[in-house]
């Protein structure tokens, strides 16, 4: 579904007080060769040493120079907000200029230093994230670090893009992901190109400059102006991503790190579509099973595969008649999202449940609900950020790769092997950046990481959205990546209810003790 899910957290943010899902952690120390010290921390007013605030290249002095003007947030006063001020453009630093949203929630505790974090998306905006760091983290990160948010260039309130109308895109995402005939496709190429033609209006000479890359080199003026020599970082699904990348520019300012729910960043577009439809099928599989163990009588049926055929033929048919869901009718593409949703979190599977029974005997509203959660829409047709836009941008500019819409059948059939319910919506995903026509100017990177401080990587068995093979992965990928493993399910292993996972963590991130790599939980 126009690069459907591709790298996906959106829905941690939009469930961040309800669903516990995407969530991530990241840490840095004052010496990667003393990872147990903690290092001063200059007051606000005190110029940050040069150690700190040396640029990496020519002409970014002012620009490593700022110091963040902390105010009370407006909506809590316990919360410090500012903003950070980065070029567009990296190649031309004395150009245009746009301002990045933060989020800072002081420690509770010993202040050990700044933690920053970021929930992935990529688009989920990380000022709520560290917003809700009292549900997301647990004390001993919340005693030893401010958590500081920040919402990437090009999402939330930095400089945010901007693609569709409310209505336009409540249109969007409930388009049919699964075109079948020519009349559908048509719609959908539609769909598609009018998409890209509309970030392109709409978004102007940035939408060119939301490329991960460069939200790193972003970050990496964040730490400078936190006044912190070494990076720590917290960073779950999309978010490892970002951490990598920025271990591969700025391998000597990595500290603590940690990366949840982690990305194969080596993969090809179709590979990782591939593997996240295999996921979600593995996912789906593990909640049916749940519900067969938990009940005499699984409303679903009596088998695996009958469960499976009930939700396939329940999507089946609200493709051919949408569902009432109050004032609005429950489309095909609500229907997907709806279910994806829950799977992010074992906790929430009941949701899922409630919503797929109630659906079975004819009311979409349950899965309306979980689809508008995953698409950060209010309930007054607003949407709450542009998540939804910003994954398409990011990506796209990322990697800009995707199939003509006439190649898609060829590949169905090996993407219904990988996943016979959703394998055909990911299979179309792979022309999800047909109409985008921007290019980065960033050169795609071979990310190693060499020099870095150990990064602790996490997978987790039965993760939907970032199989654990790519923990597994980057682990291997990173120079010093230490591997940890969670056996269960949902998305992203830390504060997931496994003490041994959250145990390792936080010693790492607090105390700096270094887990052995491949250790398993």
């Amino acid at each position: 579904m126009k690069k459907v899910l591709a790298l996906v957290a959106v829905l941690a943010l939009a469930l961040s007080a309800f669903l516990a899902v995407g969530l991530s952690l990241g840490g840095g120390s004052s010496d990667p060769s003393d990872p147990s010290g903690a290092r001063p921390t200059p007051s606000p007013t005190t110029p940050p040493p040069a150690s700190v605030t040396q640029p990496p290249e020519q002409g970014l002095a002012d620009v490593y120079s700022q110091r963040i003007d902390w105010q009370p947030c407006e909506s809590n006063d316990d919360q410090d907000c500012g903003t950070l001020t980065v070029p567009v453009d990296y190649r031309d630093p004395q150009g245009e200029t746009i301002d990045l949203a933060l989020l800072r929630v002081p420690a509770r505790g010993e202040r050990v230093g700044s933690m920053v974090v970021n929930p992935g998306g990529p688009g989920a905006p990380g000022t709520s994230y560290a917003a809700a760091a009292g549900m997301v983290f647990r004390a001993p990160l919340l005693e030893a670090y401010d958590v500081v948010g920040f919402d990437p260039r090009g999402t939330g309130r930095s400089a945010p893009v901007d693609c569709l109308s409310d209505e336009e895109l409540d249109a969007y995402v409930a388009g049919d992901p699964t075109p079948d005939d020519p009349a559908e496709v048509a719609d959908y190429r539609d769909s598609v190109l009018g998409f890209g033609a509309s970030c392109r209006a709409n978004s102007g000479p940035l939408l060119a400059h939301v490329s991960t890359i460069e939200a790193a080199r972003d970050m990496d003026v964040l730490r400078a102006a936190l006044g912190e020599e070494r990076l720590t970082y917290l960073g779950a699904s999309y978010g490892t991503k970002l951490g990598a990348t920025y271990a591969e520019l700025f391998p000597e300012r990595v500290g603590r790190f940690v990366l949840d729910g982690a990305v194969d960043v080596s993969l090809d577009a179709e590979t990782l579509s591939l593997d996240q439809a295999a996921g979600f099928e593995t996912a789906l599989r593990a909640y049916v099973q749940n519900c067969l163990d938990s009940t005499d009588n699984c409303f679903l049926g009596d088998t695996v595969e009958e469960g499976l055929t009930t939700i396939t033929d329940l999507l089946a048919s609200v493709e051919e008649q949408p569902l009432p869901a109050g004032d609005r009718e429950l489309a095909i593409g609500n229907a997907f999202y709806g279910i994806v949703a829950p799977l992010y979190n074992r906790d929430y599977w009941f949701l899922l449940s409630t919503a797929l029974s109630s659906a079975l005997e004819g009311n979409g509203s349950a899965l309306m609900d979980l689809s508008d959660l995953y698409a950060s829409r209010g309930a007054d047709g607003s949407y709450d950020n542009n998540s939804m836009e910003a994954i398409y941008a990011i990506n796209c500019l990322d990697d800009p790769t995707s199939i003509p819409f006439g190649r898609v059948p060829s590949k169905i059939a090996e993407f219904e092997e990988a996943s016979p319910t959703f394998g055909d919506v990911f299979a179309w995903g792979l022309t999800g950046c047909r109409g985008s026509q921007v290019r980065s100017s960033e050169e795609p990177l071979d990310i190693r990481g060499e020099g870095a401080a150990p990064i602790l990587v996490l997978g987790t068995t039965r993760d939907p959205a970032t199989p654990m093979k790519w923990a597994v992965a980057l682990a291997d990928q990173l120079d010093s990546g230490v591997l940890v493993e969670r056996d269960g399910d949902g998305h992203t292993a830390y504060n997931s209810g496994n003490a041994c996972i959250d145990t390792t963590v936080e010693d790492y991130l607090v105390d700096g003790v270094v887990p052995d790599d491949g250790t398993r939980c």
